[in-house]
């Protein structure tokens, strides 16, 4: 969107988010996502129009990975795609990948996570459990 947040409310939005990331530096997922849905709702309409929209998206799917709600990890990750940058975003693509995973739809997962490695390489795998690399290694070759 060529439209920018006023510099007050992405001030805002930032502080929000921040307090949203320490909580969850702290596994206190259910308050970091409070934190992360108050600063999503100062988003003017058409939330989807906006590039912050995108990591809040992001950030409120991952409390809900690390507490292992994937259904509403998979809504996440679908809202992150439709907004500014999060369509071949490979991190999105590999949450999306891992969320099917979990949820047992292998075939979905195998074509999430391939994007995720063909946009971010392994690099974008290393951060988590290496059950979903192995599992693409059985998909792709890597």
């Amino acid at each position: 969107m060529s439209s920018e947040l006023s510099p007050d409310l992405h001030s805002k939005i930032k502080f929000l988010c921040k307090e949203g990331d320490d909580f969850a530096g702290q596994k206190l997922f259910a308050e970091a996502r409070a934190k992360y849905i108050e600063a999503l709702k100062l988003l003017p309409d058409q939330r989807s129009d906006w590039e912050a929209a995108t990591w809040i998206y992001v950030a409120i799917g991952d409390t809900h990975f690390y507490t292992g709600n994937f259904e509403k990890v998979m809504k996440c990750f679908f809202n992150a795609v439709q907004c500014p940058g999060g369509l071949g975003n490979p991190y999105v693509h590999l949450r999306l990948g891992q969320a099917y995973y979990e949820l047992e739809n292998l075939e979905k997962a195998a074509d999430e996570l391939t994007r995720a490695y063909m946009g971010g390489g392994m690099e974008v795998f290393m951060e988590d459990d290496p059950k979903y690399l192995s599992f693409l290694e059985t998909r792709i070759e890597i």
